[in-house]
Protein backbone atom coordinates (compact mmCIF):
# COMPACT_ATOMS: atom_id res chain seq x y z
CA UNK A 1 0.00 0.00 0.00
CA UNK A 2 1.17 3.39 -1.13
CA UNK A 3 1.08 5.66 2.34
CA UNK A 4 1.17 8.89 0.00
CA UNK A 5 4.52 10.27 2.18
CA UNK A 6 6.55 10.78 -0.98
CA UNK A 7 8.03 14.65 -0.45
CA UNK A 8 5.57 14.95 2.78
CA UNK A 9 7.69 17.22 5.16
CA UNK A 10 7.77 15.86 8.97
CA UNK A 11 9.02 17.47 12.00
CA UNK A 12 9.88 14.58 14.61
CA UNK A 13 11.26 15.90 17.68
CA UNK A 14 13.14 13.73 20.31
CA UNK A 15 14.69 12.16 17.04
CA UNK A 16 18.36 11.14 17.54
CA UNK A 17 17.41 7.47 19.02
CA UNK A 18 14.36 5.52 20.41
CA UNK A 19 10.56 6.01 18.46
CA UNK A 20 11.37 9.24 17.35
CA UNK A 21 14.41 8.19 15.18
CA UNK A 22 12.84 5.00 14.38
CA UNK A 23 9.84 6.93 12.95
CA UNK A 24 12.32 9.24 10.99
CA UNK A 25 13.67 6.55 9.58
CA UNK A 26 10.55 4.57 8.48
CA UNK A 27 9.19 8.27 6.88
CA UNK A 28 12.55 8.92 4.65
CA UNK A 29 11.99 5.05 3.83
CA UNK A 30 8.49 5.80 2.90
CA UNK A 31 10.12 9.14 0.44
CA UNK A 32 9.22 12.25 3.19
CA UNK A 33 11.50 14.85 4.35
CA UNK A 34 12.31 15.31 8.00
CA UNK A 35 13.80 17.31 10.02
CA UNK A 36 15.04 15.93 13.27
CA UNK A 37 15.87 16.94 16.87
CA UNK A 38 18.18 16.53 19.23
CA UNK A 39 19.51 18.30 22.59
CA UNK A 40 23.18 18.49 21.18
CA UNK A 41 24.91 19.25 17.50
CA UNK A 42 27.27 16.07 17.61
CA UNK A 43 24.21 13.57 18.27
CA UNK A 44 21.27 15.68 16.08
CA UNK A 45 24.41 15.58 13.13
CA UNK A 46 25.11 12.13 13.63
CA UNK A 47 21.41 11.18 13.55
CA UNK A 48 20.89 13.13 10.32
CA UNK A 49 24.16 11.80 8.57
CA UNK A 50 22.65 7.92 9.08
CA UNK A 51 19.40 8.90 7.48
CA UNK A 52 20.75 10.32 4.74
CA UNK A 53 19.61 13.48 2.18
CA UNK A 54 16.32 13.75 2.75
CA UNK A 55 17.05 14.83 7.03
CA UNK A 56 18.09 17.51 8.76
CA UNK A 57 19.07 17.79 11.80
CA UNK A 58 19.11 20.77 14.26
CA UNK A 59 20.07 20.91 17.58
CA UNK A 60 17.47 22.19 20.03
CA UNK A 61 15.31 21.51 23.67
CA UNK A 62 11.40 21.10 23.81
CA UNK A 63 11.03 23.19 26.38
CA UNK A 64 12.94 26.40 25.23
CA UNK A 65 10.19 28.71 23.81
CA UNK A 66 11.43 29.24 20.20
CA UNK A 67 12.23 25.90 19.24
CA UNK A 68 8.48 25.32 17.73
CA UNK A 69 9.51 28.24 15.11
CA UNK A 70 12.75 27.69 14.73
CA UNK A 71 11.94 23.45 13.44
CA UNK A 72 8.92 24.71 11.44
CA UNK A 73 10.78 28.03 9.53
CA UNK A 74 14.01 25.06 9.32
CA UNK A 75 10.95 22.83 7.34
CA UNK A 76 10.06 24.87 4.94
CA UNK A 77 13.86 26.29 4.00
CA UNK A 78 15.22 23.60 4.15
CA UNK A 79 12.68 20.86 2.12
CA UNK A 80 9.94 23.71 1.10
CA UNK A 81 6.95 22.64 3.08
CA UNK A 82 5.41 21.73 6.00
CA UNK A 83 2.93 18.60 6.12
CA UNK A 84 3.49 17.26 10.14
CA UNK A 85 4.65 17.11 13.27
CA UNK A 86 5.82 14.10 15.65
CA UNK A 87 6.06 15.44 19.19
CA UNK A 88 8.68 13.22 21.01
CA UNK A 89 10.04 13.74 23.96
CA UNK A 90 12.45 11.69 26.42
CA UNK A 91 10.99 10.72 29.96
CA UNK A 92 10.79 12.20 33.05
CA UNK A 93 13.15 10.75 36.15
CA UNK A 94 11.90 7.61 37.73
CA UNK A 95 10.66 7.75 41.23
CA UNK A 96 7.50 7.78 43.31
CA UNK A 97 4.80 10.91 43.31
CA UNK A 98 5.39 11.22 47.33
CA UNK A 99 9.43 12.07 46.84
CA UNK A 100 9.76 14.30 43.38
CA UNK A 101 10.84 17.30 44.42
CA UNK A 102 9.19 20.82 42.58
CA UNK A 103 11.97 21.30 40.71
CA UNK A 104 11.68 17.57 39.14
CA UNK A 105 7.78 18.60 38.37
CA UNK A 106 8.25 21.66 37.19
CA UNK A 107 11.57 20.30 34.74
CA UNK A 108 9.15 17.61 33.31
CA UNK A 109 6.55 19.80 33.13
CA UNK A 110 8.31 22.54 30.88
CA UNK A 111 9.58 19.28 28.61
CA UNK A 112 7.04 16.67 28.32
CA UNK A 113 3.55 18.77 28.74
CA UNK A 114 4.30 22.77 28.38
CA UNK A 115 7.09 22.04 25.45
CA UNK A 116 4.66 19.49 24.02
CA UNK A 117 1.95 22.11 23.83
CA UNK A 118 3.66 24.98 22.65
CA UNK A 119 5.04 22.78 19.26
CA UNK A 120 1.60 21.40 18.56
CA UNK A 121 0.62 24.98 19.27
CA UNK A 122 2.60 26.44 16.41
CA UNK A 123 2.14 23.35 14.30
CA UNK A 124 -1.29 24.27 14.14
CA UNK A 125 -0.85 27.78 13.02
CA UNK A 126 1.50 26.13 10.51
CA UNK A 127 -0.23 23.13 9.07
CA UNK A 128 -2.71 23.29 5.74
CA UNK A 129 -5.66 20.85 5.61
CA UNK A 130 -4.86 17.68 5.77
CA UNK A 131 -1.82 18.03 7.85
CA UNK A 132 -1.18 15.97 11.21
CA UNK A 133 0.50 16.47 14.66
CA UNK A 134 0.51 13.37 16.33
CA UNK A 135 1.90 12.95 20.11
CA UNK A 136 4.23 10.28 21.37
CA UNK A 137 2.61 9.50 24.93
CA UNK A 138 3.04 6.02 27.00
CA UNK A 139 0.45 3.62 27.86
CA UNK A 140 0.64 5.26 31.71
CA UNK A 141 -2.57 7.51 29.98
CA UNK A 142 -4.49 4.45 30.21
CA UNK A 143 -2.93 3.11 33.53
CA UNK A 144 -0.22 4.07 35.81
CA UNK A 145 3.38 2.27 35.32
CA UNK A 146 4.72 1.22 38.95
CA UNK A 147 8.11 3.81 39.66
CA UNK A 148 7.06 6.34 37.10
CA UNK A 149 5.11 9.07 38.97
CA UNK A 150 5.91 12.20 37.29
CA UNK A 151 5.64 10.48 33.85
CA UNK A 152 1.89 8.86 35.01
CA UNK A 153 0.73 12.13 36.37
CA UNK A 154 1.83 13.99 33.41
CA UNK A 155 0.83 12.12 29.65
CA UNK A 156 -2.49 11.40 30.68
CA UNK A 157 -3.24 15.26 30.72
CA UNK A 158 -1.27 15.33 27.37
CA UNK A 159 -3.42 13.34 26.17
CA UNK A 160 -6.67 14.76 27.06
CA UNK A 161 -4.98 17.99 25.56
CA UNK A 162 -4.38 16.52 22.17
CA UNK A 163 -7.88 14.80 21.84
CA UNK A 164 -9.37 18.58 22.87
CA UNK A 165 -6.92 19.89 20.02
CA UNK A 166 -8.68 16.99 17.59
CA UNK A 167 -11.65 18.86 18.10
CA UNK A 168 -10.32 22.28 17.69
CA UNK A 169 -8.62 21.54 14.31
CA UNK A 170 -10.93 18.79 12.68
CA UNK A 171 -12.83 21.43 11.19
CA UNK A 172 -9.75 22.76 9.31
CA UNK A 173 -8.79 19.58 7.79
CA UNK A 174 -6.10 19.04 10.54
CA UNK A 175 -5.78 15.62 12.18
CA UNK A 176 -4.56 15.52 16.33
CA UNK A 177 -3.99 12.07 17.77
CA UNK A 178 -1.54 10.07 20.31
CA UNK A 179 0.80 6.86 20.22
CA UNK A 180 0.86 4.97 23.39
CA UNK A 181 4.12 2.73 23.25
CA UNK A 182 4.03 0.34 25.64
CA UNK A 183 7.37 -1.90 26.44
CA UNK A 184 9.02 -1.08 22.89
CA UNK A 185 13.30 -2.12 23.70
CA UNK A 186 14.46 1.16 23.68
CA UNK A 187 17.47 2.23 26.00
CA UNK A 188 14.45 3.97 27.97
CA UNK A 189 13.46 1.32 28.65
CA UNK A 190 16.38 -0.80 29.41
CA UNK A 191 17.36 1.75 31.41
CA UNK A 192 14.16 1.21 33.66
CA UNK A 193 14.28 -2.59 33.85
CA UNK A 194 17.61 -2.01 35.08
CA UNK A 195 16.59 -0.21 38.33
CA UNK A 196 14.67 -3.47 39.60
CA UNK A 197 16.60 -5.41 41.96
CA UNK A 198 16.50 -7.88 39.17
CA UNK A 199 16.32 -6.69 36.32
CA UNK A 200 16.20 -10.12 34.38
CA UNK A 201 13.16 -11.07 36.23
CA UNK A 202 11.50 -7.75 36.08
CA UNK A 203 11.76 -8.38 32.21
CA UNK A 204 10.55 -12.05 32.06
CA UNK A 205 7.66 -10.65 34.49
CA UNK A 206 6.88 -7.23 32.03
CA UNK A 207 7.09 -9.86 28.93
CA UNK A 208 4.65 -12.44 30.67
CA UNK A 209 1.58 -9.53 30.64
CA UNK A 210 2.20 -9.12 26.76
CA UNK A 211 0.03 -11.61 24.84
CA UNK A 212 2.58 -11.45 22.48
CA UNK A 213 4.88 -12.23 25.12
CA UNK A 214 7.92 -10.45 23.89
CA UNK A 215 8.97 -6.61 23.98
CA UNK A 216 8.15 -4.52 20.56
CA UNK A 217 11.64 -3.71 18.61
CA UNK A 218 11.71 0.41 17.56
CA UNK A 219 11.15 -0.64 13.76
CA UNK A 220 7.46 -1.61 14.77
CA UNK A 221 6.51 1.64 16.58
CA UNK A 222 8.18 3.75 13.48
CA UNK A 223 5.94 2.17 11.26
CA UNK A 224 2.87 2.26 13.12
CA UNK A 225 3.81 6.04 13.41
CA UNK A 226 4.70 6.69 10.12
CA UNK A 227 1.39 5.62 9.29
CA UNK A 228 -0.76 7.54 11.04
CA UNK A 229 1.67 10.34 10.07
CA UNK A 230 0.44 9.93 6.38
CA UNK A 231 -2.42 10.44 4.15
CA UNK A 232 -3.36 6.55 4.22
CA UNK A 233 -4.38 7.43 7.93
CA UNK A 234 -6.69 10.71 6.89
CA UNK A 235 -9.62 9.52 8.88
CA UNK A 236 -8.01 9.18 11.98
CA UNK A 237 -7.60 11.84 14.44
CA UNK A 238 -8.84 12.42 18.39
CA UNK A 239 -7.55 8.51 18.96
CA UNK A 240 -4.96 7.06 21.05
CA UNK A 241 -3.41 4.12 19.50
CA UNK A 242 -1.35 2.15 21.96
CA UNK A 243 1.71 0.30 20.50
CA UNK A 244 2.23 -2.43 23.23
CA UNK A 245 1.74 -6.37 21.70
CA UNK A 246 -2.10 -6.06 23.38
CA UNK A 247 -0.88 -5.25 27.11
CA UNK A 248 -3.65 -2.57 27.90
CA UNK A 249 -6.10 -4.83 25.93
CA UNK A 250 -8.45 -4.74 28.71
CA UNK A 251 -8.53 -1.42 29.87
Amino acid sequence: MDLGLKDKVYVVTGSTRGLGHATAEQLVAEGARVVITGRTENSVAAAARALGPHAYGVAADNADPATPQRLIDAATSRFGGFDGMLISVGGPAAGPVATASDEAWGAAFDSVFLGAVRLARAAAERLPSGGVIAFVLSTSVRQPIPGLGISNGLRPGLAMAAKTLADELGPRGIRVLGLLPGRIDTDRVRELDALAPDPAAAREAATAGIPLRRYGTPAEFGRTAAFLLSPAASYLTGVMVPVDGGATRGL
